[in-house]
Parts: C-alpha cells; sequence; structure tokens
C-alpha cells in the first residue's frame, strides 16, 4: 500500500492525507469543479477531476473514483466521512476492481446500514434495546396497535438513513396515522426506502458513542465513550470524551456492548456503536457507523492513538499492536464542529465568502479545516468548515481551552457557530455536566448570541482595518520563476 486515493474532500481529506504522509505513502485527492484549488488538491501529491459540482456528479460516482484509482496507479482507497464512506454496493465495487477499502467489509457495512438488521445483529449478543419493535411495519393500523403496547409517547424511525430524517416524535395515538404517513414519506425521498419501524421514546437522553477498532486476526477493542448530547435538528454540533456522566462500571460494560456489536458481523477497521442513555443511566443501542467519525478526534486525543493510522495498519492485514488492558484515558478532549451556518436563524447554512480567517493557536489546541481566507464556502456540500478541538488536564481545562480557542478564531463574511459553542461552553448546564439532547430547545435563544456578534464585529473592524494599513505600506513586488509547483504539474483535469 504505496499510494492512496481520498475519496472525500475539505479537513477529512487533508486529515487522512496528514498520516498516510507521515507513514511514507503517497496521496491521490480526487475534485470536483467547485473545488479546483481547495487545500486537499494543494496538498497531495496527485489530484484527478472527477466531475461538476454536484456530489452525484462527482463525489458520489463510484466508478469515477475506481477509474482515478487505475491512472494513477493507487491501490488502495480512504473514503473518510459522508459520500460513499457506508455506501457497501461501492464497497463491493472497491473489491471487485481489486482495490482495498481502508473500512469494514460490503457485508458489515450492508447489515449495519439498516437499523433493523442492525439490531438484529446485536441481538445474538442480548445488547439493550429500547422497546419497540424489531420489524419494519407498513400497514398503519398495525402499527398503531404496536405503538399503543409499546406505551406513548413513541418514536416513528427510519431504517435507513440517519441525520433525524424519516423521524417522528407522538405524543398520543389520536396522531399516530399522520405522523407515520409522515415518517414513511420522507424516509422514502431521503433514502429510497420507506421502511419504519417504532421504538419507545427516551424524553431526556444522553447521546453516548463508543470508538471501536477490530483487525483481520479477530481482535476487537473499545477506545472509550464520546458524549455527543448537544444537537441541532439530531445533529451533532459538540462533542466530548470521555463522558462526564458515566461510572467506571456504566463505561465498561458499554464498552464491552460495544464490542459485542462488533464481533457480530466480523467488523475491521474503525466504527462507532451509538447508545442512549436515560435518566437512571440505563443504555440501549442505537445503530452503528461503519466508518470513521467527524468526532474522531477526541478519542484520539484521550488515548495518544492516530485512528487514520490505525486503520491504514488494519486494511494492510497488521494485527493490532495493543490489547483492552493497554489502553487508558488521558485527559479530556472538547469538539466544536465550526458550520457556516447562523445559530440565529435557526441554524441556517451561510454560504459565502472567508473575508477574514485565522485559527487559534497555543497549548491544547487543534483545527482540522480545509478552508483559507478569501476561499467560498461552497454552496454543494456540508456547510462545516472546521474542527475546532481542545484538550486538557481535566474538563473544566478543556472547557477553559475551548473558551479562549473560540475568542482566538476571527472569522468573517459567513455566520458560524463560533458563538453557539461558547454559548454552550459558559452555560450552567454544561458546564454542571446536567444537559441532554434537548439542549438547544431548552436553553439557547437568538439573543444570547448578540453580545458575541457585537464584539466579534467589532474585532473584524480592527482585524480589517491592520490589514489595509499592511497593504499599503507593503513593497509592490512579485516574484515568478516561470515554475510550476508540484500540485499544480500532478493535478489531472
Amino acid at each position: 500500500m504505496q499510494k492512496i486515493l481520498v475519496a472525500n474532500r475539505g479537513e477529512i481529506a487533508i486529515r487522512v492525507m496528514r498520516s498516510a504522509r507521515e507513514m511514507g505513502i503517497k496521496t491521490v485527492a480526487v475534485y470536483s469543479a467547485a473545488d479546483r484549488t481547495a487545500l486537499h488538491v494543494r496538498y497531495a501529491d496527485e489530484a484527478v477531476f472527477i466531475g461538476e459540482a454536484p456530489a452525484n456528479q462527482s463525489y458520489l460516482v463510484g466508478e469515477k473514483i475506481i477509474e482515478a484509482c487505475r491512472l494513477t496507479g493507487a491501490t488502495a482507497i480512504h473514503p473518510g466521512y459522508g459520500f460513499l464512506s457506508e455506501n457497501s454496493a461501492f464497497a463491493a465495487k472497491v473489491r471487485e476492481a481489486g482495490l482495498t477499502l481502508i473500512g469494514p467489509s460490503p457485508e458489515a457495512m450492508e447489515i449495519m446500514g439498516n437499523k433493523l438488521s442492525a439490531k438484529a445483529a446485536a441481538l445474538k449478543y442480548n445488547i439493550p434495546m429500547v422497546p419497540g419493535t424489531e420489524e419494519a411495519i407498513t400497514d398503519v393500523p398495525e402499527a398503531k396497535l404496536r405503538a399503543i403496547e409499546v406505551g406513548f409517547p413513541i418514536l416513528i424511525k427510519a431504517a435507513a438513513g440517519g441525520g433525524g430524517k424519516g423521524m417522528r416524535i407522538v405524543e398520543q395515538a389520536d396522531d399516530f396515522e399522520e405522523q407515520m404517513q409522515l415518517a414513511v414519506s420522507e424516509a422514502t425521498s431521503a433514502f429510497g426506502d420507506g421502511s419504519v419501524f417504532i421504538e419507545r421514546y427516551v424524553s431526556s437522553p444522553r447521546h453516548i458513542e463508543i470508538q471501536v477498532l477490530g483487525d483481520t486476526h479477530g481482535n476487537i477493542v473499545h477506545l472509550f465513550e464520546r458524549d455527543c448530547s448537544v444537537q441541532r435538528r439530531h445533529q451533532k454540533v459538540i462533542e466530548e470524551a470521555p463522558s462526564f456522566i458515566l461510572t467506571e462500571a456504566i463505561r465498561a460494560e458499554m464498552g464491552r456492548c460495544a464490542v459485542d456489536v462488533a464481533r457480530s458481523v466480523n467488523y475491521t477497521g474503525a466504527g462507532t456503536v451509538e447508545f442512549i442513555l436515560d435518566d437512571d443511566l440505563n443504555f440501549y443501542f442505537l445503530e452503528m457507523n461503519t466508518r470513521l467519525q467527524v468526532e474522531h478526534p477526541v478519542s484520539e486525543l484521550i488515548t495518544g492513538l492516530d485512528l487514520v493510522k490505525e486503520q491504514i495498519k488494519i486494511a494492510r492485514g497488521e494485527e493490532l499492536s495493543f490489547k483492552q488492558e493497554d489502553l487508558k484515558i488521558s485527559g479530556h478532549a472538547m469538539e466544536l464542529r465550526v458550520y457556516a451556518e447562523d445559530p440565529a436563524n435557526n441554524f441556517l447554512p451561510d454560504i459565502g465568502t472567508l473575508q477574514t480567517y485565522t485559527t487559534p493557536k497555543g497549548p491544547g489546541v487543534r483545527v482540522d479545516d480545509g478552508f483559507e481566507q478569501g476561499m467560498e464556502i461552497p454552496i454543494y456540500y456540508d456547510p462545516m468548515i472546521a474542527k475546532l478541538i481542545t484538550y486538557g488536564a481535566n474538563r473544566e481545562e478543556a472547557i477553559a481551552r475551548m473558551i479562549r480557542a473560540i475568542d482566538e478564531y476571527q472569522i468573517t463574511g459567513i455566520k458560524t457557530t463560533l458563538g453557539f459553542g461558547k454559548f454552550v461552553m459558559q452555560h450552567e448546564a454544561f458546564t454542571s455536566g446536567q444537559f441532554d439532547t434537548h439542549f438547544v430547545k431548552k436553553y439557547f435563544t437568538p439573543e444570547a448570541l448578540e453580545q458575541h456578534n457585537d464584539d466579534e464585529a467589532l474585532i473584524a473592524a480592527l482585524v480589517m482595518e491592520q490589514l489595509l494599513n499592511n497593504k499599503s505600506s507593503a513593497p509592490n513586488t512579485v516574484a515568478n520563476n516561470g515554475q510550476q509547483s508540484n500540485w499544480v504539474k500532478n493535478r489531472r483535469g
């Protein structure tokens, strides 16, 4: 495995390439028309143009990814997250082409890609489940009877997909028919699969997930937990590791269950087993994500492991170099997803130009990003700009560093979630650890951002004034020796 193609873009593409470079492995980027000058294209050793800006004409076309491997001689593909990373049909095509996918088998992806088959696999090991149905239901009257048996409030969930699509909370029986029809319609539109099932609704849950690693020799370990309870629209915004609320006994039991879930499908590579935790600290299996997670850096910081390097080693057939008893939690880590979104406007995407873009630095601060000042935020892809991660000896230090890093992180030209992140870090419910997945609904209001935005505007004006002063005093010289940089010479298309 001397050359890897990274079938992704932005910060995760660069993240993978950095680990590969440290291992002496060449990398190939793929790019759409919107990403011709993107940082991941410049960072890679080679780059291949794969289509127009919309993802369904570029990053989601598996045949183009495989053809790019043929053009460049890459023998393995790292899918990152999103796009084709959990597509079992693509994974099968990669294998058929004689290439290595740095991830689990197509069979494991297919089973865990459907919530119902995932639950069936997990039940082999008696993993705790939220009371509900174990099969898809399409008959509305029958589904209503089952819902009454489970007990309201209930949750109607799409069997395929995620991100809150095809999900409906039903408080009483009179609302069931309408909400089920809406859930089926949304699931069909989003995933091409209208299958839904029913679970009892856990009213104040914590979202806890366990990072797992499995090699091709039958070894599976867990890398402890992440708490991902601060969410908007059922999608994570802030993650931390370890969880403030878990006891050592619950942590060990959740870890054991996560390993068993992975073992149920002979899992290889990095994956995440997700659970919900109720008020009484009972946990229940939700699903398994068969890829590297957005929030993997917090697990890396508390364990000292490079998860991308471990993925590559596993894909090369190497045995894990450590056992479960070798792994220990050290310190505490926080992650804020810095989105180009307006928290004051229901977190709607805010597209534009990064007029000012200065990242924070200093002890315990890590920024995984794929943008620089002057770049446009494309409308075609997920609006995440960067991941801001902080690490400290304990939770208090990690929070303090996150607040300091947010203050240092200067972005103008678009709205971002930085101000929201600071609001969370300073809120008593978060600092005390007494929060759940309804944090935004319970505590957040647009007015909370007004003071932060006023401060940002003042700082941005001062930065812009300084930039203009520097520009007017700089010598007007241009250096050009007629040579092309490597990224230009090696870009195809």
